[in-house]
């Protein structure tokens, strides 16, 4: 774990308090400026002296990133707006109850007050060597340390695994891909609205970065379309502790059935990979198929297939079949197996 060095690095303090008061500090120092949402990720970073950046903008006076909007096609999150308001906010509960659910379940009930959705989807990777300064492909080195004969890599992906092994930790991502969120980003060429499963990348694109955010971007609001409001949600989060902790791995997924007969579904993981991972294929698999054990059964198989196991974590192989077989069949009828 990194040693923590008081005091923080000085840094340049601005808080704006509005949209386009942040947009305009932003895009004026570039890679210099770091986003403050709620600091849960932040912080750390600062706090270690890992990060040293030039210029702190803290969003908190931003009222227009805050709250939750309904329109006539769904609803609209600022990107301020907190983990605790998401998990408890009456319209979400009652037509988005996946996303209340993956909320509710981030962290701990002080952090859940203060992080943000915006700040959950785009935290950094929580591998323990690239928090603690080593050079890492990540931190622009030329080694994976969790990947050799030594490396310790419980928590790092089974999946998509490219130079850098470690994954996206985010609670919110998956739901939010499983409900076909857009994710509404303030550029210096204007607005642009992109599909929750493309904001986030992998290494393959860019190994600095979770995310397909740019030095002077803001994300400033998630849509949620109508489209999979009130169906037949299914959420899970595997972790160390039932408090604070990260995922070992989680699974969302939205579903609508006539009788007992898959017409449409969306499912996706997340801390499988280095970006969370809509499940197409299964997708296409289970759709016009009964919704049994059976389905499951061929739904996980098909979901681990070309998982690459490192030396200590080849226990999520079986824990994203049975995450993802008890999505499609439901918790009451699944047994777990190994």
């Amino acid at each position: 774990m990194p040693s923590v060095r008081d005091p923080m690095p000085s840094f340049e303090l601005f808080q704006p308090t509005s949209v386009a008061a942040a947009h305009e500090v932003l895009a004026r120092h570039g890679q210099d400026a770091w986003i403050l949402a709620g600091g849960m990720d932040s912080f750390d970073w600062l706090k270690d002296r890992i990060k040293r950046p030039k210029v702190v903008v803290d969003l908190s006076g931003v009222e227009g990133l805050r709250g939750v909007r309904e329109g006539a096609d769904g609803i609209e999150i600022g990107a301020m707006t907190t983990l605790t308001e998401v998990a408890t906010n009456r319209s979400i509960r009652e037509r988005y109850g996946l996303l209340a659910q993956a909320a509710g379940l981030v962290a701990s009930p002080q952090i859940r007050n203060q992080g943000t959705l915006g700040g959950n989807v785009s935290q950094d990777a929580r591998c323990w060597y690239y928090r603690a300064g080593w050079p890492c492909y990540r931190a622009a080195g030329n080694i994976c340390y969790a990947d050799t004969p030594v490396g310790r890599n419980r928590e790092h992906a089974i999946l998509h695994a490219d130079r850098c092994v470690a994954v996206n930790p985010s609670d919110t991502a998956p739901a939010l891909i499983a409900l076909d969120a857009k994710f509404v980003i303030r550029t210096s060429k204007g607005e642009r609205v992109v599909d929750a499963e493309d904001y986030f990348i992998g290494p393959d694109i860019d190994i600095t970065r979770l995310h397909i955010l740019r030095p002077g971007d803001l994300l400033t609001s998630i849509r949620i379309p109508s489209t999979w409001a009130g169906s037949q949600f299914y959420f899970e989060k595997v972790r160390d502790r039932n408090v604070w902790d990260f995922p070992l791995l989680n699974v969302a997924s939205a579903m609508a059935v006539s009788g007992n007969t898959i017409d449409r579904i969306r499912l996706s993981v997340n801390a499988a990979a280095a970006r969370p991972l809509r499940l197409k294929a299964v997708e296409a698999a289970v759709r016009g198929k009964a919704r049994t054990v059976e389905t499951g059964e061929m739904a996980g198989a098909l979901a681990v297939r070309g998982a690459v196991p490192l030396q200590f974590n080849a226990y999520k192989i079986p824990l994203m079949r049975n995450l993802v077989k008890r999505a499609i069949a439901g918790v009451e009828e699944v047994k777990w197996a190994y």
